[in-house]
């Protein structure tokens, strides 16, 4: 039994172990497979509510004099959707947390990027970017693919900026959200050159367009579904690993 709100094997185990919600195991897995936060990584969680990647992320920088940082930012506690950053804030779980994790609330889609690498240690950019966006699903498979694809292209463009573009159609470029605010002519994303990238989509033809697009920009691109995730989910992960300078 593993449905849409049914108690199943990994929601039981997120509340033994005190994780805020199941998806911890999907970015447990995805650590375990490819070990892309190390002591030290500075780490970006776009969508961090309610919280579980942010307990995974902050164990696995370690001890806390490792160093490191995580910063969540999510909108949906927010009481507007706007472009600065408000003081409502994902909160942070108190369980595998500590002074390494900060959140805050701010609209991904609007939020500038000079804003968003402020965030980061020393304005230096992240080391690891995790995207685990997905859109309100409404049952409509093409509509909801879509605008997971746009979460998609929108935490893609962050992280690597004008380079995403680079590798789209023409036609495909005017259709996506990489707007003036994400990709300008001297942007090179927040995302530092070895770092990693994970983002979280609906299962669609889109899919190809992610994977052409990322294979020239990381050492490696490849794609997982955790057996964390429900089997009436569609939601798969790109995991992208070292980004080529």
């Amino acid at each position: 039994m593993s449905g849409a709100g049914t108690p199943d094997f990994f929601y039981r185990e997120a509340q033994r172990l005190g994780y805020v919600a199941r998806s911890a195991f999907k970015l447990l897995q995805i650590q375990k497979q490819h070990k892309l936060i190390t002591p030290g990584s500075s780490v970006l969680d776009l969508g961090c509510a309610p919280g579980a990647w942010l307990q995974v992320a902050c164990q696995s920088l370690g001890p806390l004099n490792n160093g490191g940082a995580v910063v969540g930012i999510d909108h949906k506690v927010c009481s507007s959707l706007a472009l600065c950053i408000s003081e409502q804030k994902v909160k942070v779980p108190p369980l595998y947390c500590d002074s390494r994790v900060q959140t805050v609330c701010a609209d991904v889609m609007k939020l500038p990027k000079n804003q968003v690498r402020a965030l980061s240690p020393r304005q230096k950019g992240f080391s690891v970017v995790l995207s685990d966006m997905c859109p309100l699903v409404s049952g409509i498979t093409t509509r909801d693919a879509a605008l997971s694809a746009e979460l998609g292209m929108q935490a893609l463009g962050l992280a690597v900026g004008r380079a995403a573009t680079a590798h789209l159609d023409e036609d495909i470029r005017t259709d996506r959200l990489l707007n003036d605010a994400v990709c300008t002519a001297d942007d090179n994303g927040i995302l530092q050159p070895g770092g990693h990238l994970v983002i979280k989509l609906l299962e669609s033809e889109d899919n190809k367009e992610f994977s052409r697009i990322c294979k020239p920009l990381f050492r490696k691109a490849s794609w997982l579904r955790p057996k964390a995730t429900r089997s009436s989910s569609r939601e798969i992960y790109l995991i992208c690993q070292g980004r080529r300078s």
